[in-house]
């Protein structure tokens, strides 16, 4: 037997026990004629204690091992004279009587400990040692039990967890495809699926009315830190169904995660704001509304005084920062230069300082009088010792650019606590987004999205007019999942992938074997898929989701320890009819 105990279980109730621990050398220390270990796993740290004079050649052993060997201990269970309160066991420790060494290790290329001196590329490389940290395996675990509170949920509602094929058609779904050559078909390629967004209506269709799914799913896009080239999705369809019914049910789900994965309670509906509000309110359409510092239209009370930017300005629109008046010409540049950057691309700030004895201070006192700033301040409900920021541009840019600075000062004002949550849905999204080069539209989510009830006409007469039936649900400024309710007609379908530029036998080739589907009498239905990693490194208050991901790869695509991709050789390429151009 390896073990009687794990490293995280014993307290001073099993005093006087003989115990069987297995584990890995976190650290070896001396201290006069003691030497003592401390044994890790997954489940915690336990103390090992060796006494020079009880049993010297045991003790010298213990001296002789390094970080991260495996070793296996037997003992007696003991009260420890100086007790560590910052771990489970440490009112105990061990005293060894007999130790082995399973497996000897090199010294690590960093330290195994919650704060490391590894930099992530190493620790990417080295993943294995770095899934050995508590503060990453606290990741990988609350992704288990996240993942078995989903299932449970789903189950209990009647879902039905259903598998879809891996190896599909490539088809245009917002994203570039991984694509796998074919060697039993000469020139043909499967495609890895951006989700399983066909074959879950195709499953609606085929009358299983409850379906989910945990997926990987594949783009080839760039990638940063909440983007990976695979990542995965819990993908939820439900038939005979409105919008209300699926708010209903998975905002269930949402508290039901909250509550027995966070300890956290929402008595009250999440608030619902529709996409054109929350650009205008917040410069997103995935608000973090943890706190207010709402955009202002300050348009009318700014333009036609003299000042060109704002005079030639589609929109000028204004946030108060609390509190930050004593910000000085450094900090205030500063903020200039954040606006600048390409992310952002706004061309400059204006500033104006609320004094706290009531006088204003501005960027542009050239050109608007007290009076003109106090009734931007009013509009604002700014109070003496506020800043407030002004952008101008065309309306649409110079909102998402207000969005970017709203986020900035509220991480500044410490507004953006981790350990708040403030769910909402963003729904009435636009059915189209518009191409401003070619004039093209494209689905805002996807090709299957229904306009909302009573909008099909509008198809014919304003397009860029319509709304999707479509939502997503945002927390803390993170878009954790969309859906939408699905076309399930033919001629509505058919209608869809017209003013998406599909020609008839295009919309046949890609998607011919749904059009057919649809004739064989589909229910209504919809869904909506979440992202699991993003929804677990949200709870685990981690900045990337590749802390939550057992095996990620770097910001470039590669899988640093397996060194993928990799070149495949000359047969392979034979054997799948492929020739490298270089």
């Amino acid at each position: 037997m390896y073990r009687t105990h794990n490293c995280g279980e014993l307290r001073i109730n099993k005093l006087g026990t003989e115990v069987t621990l297995s584990g890995w050398v976190q650290k070896v220390r001396k201290l006069g004629g003691m030497t003592f270990i401390d044994l890790r796993d997954r489940y915690g740290i336990t103390q090992l204690v060796f006494n020079d004079e009880t049993d010297a050649a045991l003790s010298e052993k213990a001296q002789k091992t390094g970080r991260e060997f495996v070793v296996k201990i037997n003992g007696t269970v003991t009260e420890r004279s100086n007790k560590n309160p910052e771990i489970p066991t440490g009112d105990i420790e061990i005293i060894v009587k007999k130790m082995e060494v399973l497996s000897k290790s090199e010294i690590p290329p960093f330290t195994i400990e919650e704060n490391t001196d590894g930099g992530e590329e190493i620790r990417l490389k080295y993943r294995y040692l770095d899934l050995r940290r508590p503060v990453v395996q606290k990741g990988i675990i609350l992704r288990h039990k996240m993942a078995q509170e989903i299932r449970n949920f789903l189950s209990n509602k009647e879902f039905l967890e259903i598998e879809t094929p891996f190896l599909i058609k490539s088809t245009p779904e917002g994203a570039r495809d991984f694509v796998v050559p074919s060697r039993m078909s000469d020139g043909k390629f499967y495609a890895l699926p951006q989700s399983p967004q066909v074959f879950k209506q195709l499953l609606m269709i085929g009358g299983y009315d409850k379906y989910f799914q945990l997926t990987k799913c594949f783009r080839d896009e760039d990638f940063r830190a909440d983007r990976q080239p695979e990542f995965t999705q819990i993908d939820c369809e439900m038939s005979f169904v409105e919008r209300e019914d699926i708010l209903t049910t998975f905002e269930e789900m949402t508290k039901h995660l909250f509550n027995k994965v966070m300890n956290v309670d929402f008595p009250n509906a999440f608030p619902r704001i529709e996409y054109d509000k929350a650009m205008e309110n917040y410069g997103s359409d995935k608000p973090d509304i943890r706190f207010e510092m709402k955009i202002h239209d300050i348009s009318k009370l700014s333009q036609n005084k003299g000042f060109k930017v704002f005079d030639d300005a589609e929109y000028v629109g204004a946030i108060c920062a609390e509190g930050l008046a004593t910000y000085s010409r450094k900090q205030t540049d500063k903020l200039i230069d954040f606006v600048k950057r390409p992310q952002i691309g706004a061309k400059g700030l204006v500033y104006v300082k609320y004094n706290e004895d009531g006088t204003f201070k501005s960027s542009v006192d050239k050109f608007y009088s007290p009076e003109d700033l106090k009734t931007w301040a009013e509009a604002l409900s700014a109070k003496p010792g506020d800043l407030i920021l002004v952008m101008s541009g065309e309306k649409s840019k110079t909102l998402t650019a207000l969005g970017e600075l709203r986020l900035e000062m509220g991480e500044r004002l410490n507004l953006r606590d981790k350990n708040k949550f403030a769910p909402l849905w963003i729904i009435d999204f636009p059915l189209f987004e518009k191409d401003e080069e070619t004039g093209q539209f494209h689905a805002m989510h996807h090709p299957f999205t229904s306009p909302k009830p009573g909008e099909f006409n509008l198809l014919e007469t304003n397009p860029e007019a319509v709304k999707a039936n479509a939502y997503d649900l945002v927390i803390n400024g993170n878009e954790i999942g969309g859906g939408s309710i699905r076309i399930h007609n033919t001629e509505m379908q058919e209608k869809m992938f017209e003013h998406l530029g599909f020609t008839k036998e295009g919309a046949e080739e890609q998607f011919g074997f749904l059009m057919k589907a649809f004739k064989y009498g589909a229910p209504p239905h919809g869904g909506i898929a979440f992202g699991l990693d993003r929804w677990v490194a949200l709870f685990n208050g981690s900045d990337s989701i590749r802390d939550v991901m057992a095996f990620p790869k770097n910001n470039a695509g590669r899988d640093l320890m397996i060194d993928a991709p990799a070149e495949i050789d000359e047969q392979q390429l034979t054997d799948l009819h492929l020739k490298i151009v270089k």
